[in-house]
């Protein structure tokens, strides 16, 4: 099945099964704007916990805050949101759709990449385990043409993003003949930018009111409590200071379902180090974080990093971790070595000094920022995606198949449902009994509606990792069966053991020792 019916299966998925829904569906929708549904929203609030405990319980030096999303708006000029927060935008005049033209020319390379590794892996196939894959690279003439052209387009790419040179990047578009997906037509307008912040007004009437802006970012609220935070809790360079928070921007080509969206939620971490060591720290908390991401179990092949062609105007280093998304590599995390800009034009800003005095050299320095930047929504859509799966189970002729969420047990919003086998004989009783025992540990689910199997489909489709089944055995042994999601294997246990079982196989302790 294509990557893209795929994607398209999971996003139904998500709605009827109670993940995501649609915002204010029921006026037809807000573009861009999308709901947390009843399983959506546990699963988005353990993968916070995943990422808060990770940070602030597993550091002694990282502490937690949560700043407010109206700030000064001088802020936003202090940080060059006003003047430089903008996207290359471009139309197409026959189906008068937009786009970002950066995103264009990025999906351009991505297809020259993907053509070229299907004539690498035409020719691995073929040549088997005598494939040398470097001298082919280097001397197949298709290959090396495709690169060429890579390489070129590349390099136009990069140098005009540098100025933004937006009539370059408009004749990149125009040479290369990208289409308009809608169209199919190359006719372009102009590109221009567009500042991505909301605007709006504090205050009570129309001459008092001051014009401030939803914040694009919560970074800054960590920066202006830089001090406070420092000086309250007597910190010590290296220190961080994490975050989750919501975060607006005015995206006009939001896509891909909640992978780019106009409200959407982050967790950041800015680490504050020495001058001249930021460098040291970059590479620490690129391996520390690519870590946090491979041991979910999704696969080391599945992400890479992606270190930036364009250095933003605060950065020395910076470098994304990609997941292998139904349409391919993507950015989930972005982790920046920002140097001192962000705490310097504060300082200049607001003439408050923003400075750390050092014990251990004796004078005062502004620090350098470390930051590690992962979307909670991007995060959300990369577990769902790595986790559903769609299994023939015929057999003996017998046509037979489920939806499967293989969700880490950790994450997953219903660790386990308890299932009576039938509505009577008091097995229901028994069941509510086990569930009032195990409530205040697990996030539990009674059903007793339809056939046993339908309903451990059902779970299956929710991504429950145990279920609990009570039949007459029960009440004479105090015995239930025990049914594991991923494997379908069952087996016989006490309900006095039942705690322990599940315990061991859902702690967010366990996973954080993989760390």
């Amino acid at each position: 099945m294509a990557q893209e019916d795929i994607f398209k299966k999971l996003v139904a998925h998500c709605k009827e099964y109670g993940y995501v829904f649609p915002s204010s569906e029921i006026y037809d929708g807000l573009g861009a704007v999308y709901d947390y549904g009843q399983y959506g929203v546990e699963l988005k609030n353990n993968i916070k916990k995943y990422w808060w405990d990770s940070m602030v319980l597993l550091h002694e030096n990282i502490v937690g805050l949560d700043s407010a999303i109206f700030m000064h708006p001088t802020i936003w000029k202090a940080s060059g949101h006003v003047d430089a927060f903008n996207d290359p935008l471009i139309d197409n005049r026959d189906s008068k759709k937009r786009y970002r033209a950066d995103v264009l020319i990025e999906e351009q390379l991505e297809k020259l990449d993907e053509k070229r590794e299907k004539e690498v892996e035409k020719a691995r196939s073929r040549f088997g385990e005598k494939f040398d894959e470097a001298l082919y690279r280097s001397t197949n003439p298709r290959v090396v043409e495709i690169t060429e052209k890579y390489d070129l387009l590349h390099k136009r790419f990069v140098d005009a993003m540098a100025g933004p040179d937006l009539a370059e990047l408009r004749q990149i578009i125009v040479d290369n003949e990208i289409v308009c997906p809608v169209s199919g037509t190359k006719n372009w307008t102009d590109v221009r930018q567009f500042n991505l912040m909301f605007a709006t007004e504090i205050g009570s009437t129309s001459d008092g009111a001051l014009k401030i802006y939803l914040r694009p970012e919560t970074a800054q609220g960590i920066f202006v409590n830089f001090l406070n935070v420092q000086k309250s809790g007597r910190m010590k360079i290296p220190f961080g200071i994490a975050q989750i928070g919501k975060a607006f921007r005015n995206e006009i080509v939001a896509r891909q379902f909640i992978f780019r969206m106009r409200e959407f939620e982050q967790m950041e971490m800015q680490f504050f180090v020495r001058p001249g060591t930021e460098l040291e720290w970059f590479g620490k908390w690129k391996e520390a974080r690519m870590k946090w991401h491979r041991a979910l179990g999704f696969g080391n092949e599945n992400y890479r990093f992606h270190d930036h062609d364009k250095l933003a105007h605060y950065a020395n280093a910076a470098t994304d971790i990609e997941y292998k998304f139904p349409f391919g590599f993507k950015e989930v995390e972005g982790i920046h070595s920002r140097t001192d800009f962000d705490l310097r034009q504060h300082q200049e800003f607001s003439g408050k000094k923003m400075q750390y005095f050092d014990p251990e050299l004796n004078e005062s320095y502004t620090p350098y920022v470390i930051e590690t930047s992962i979307g909670v929504d991007r995060m959300f859509l990369q577990v769902m995606a790595a986790s559903y799966y769609e299994e023939d189970l015929s057999k003996d002729g017998v046509p037979d198949s489920r939806v499967v969420l293989r969700l880490p047990s950790v994450l997953a919003p219903v660790k386990l449902a308890v299932l009576p086998l039938v509505r009577k004989d008091g097995l229901p009783d028994i069941s509510r009994k086990i569930i009032d025992g195990l409530k205040f540990d697990f996030n539990c689910q009674y059903d007793e509606k339809d056939s046993i199997g339908k309903r451990y489909r059902r779970q299956d489709a929710i991504g429950t990792p145990y279920c609990i089944t009570i039949d007459y055995q029960t009440a004479e042994d105090e015995t239930v069966t025990i049914r594991y999601r991923d494997s379908m294997l069952q087996e016989r246990v006490p309900i006095a053991q039942l705690r322990s079982i599940i315990a061991d196989k859902v702690s967010m302790q366990e996973q954080l020792k993989k760390l």
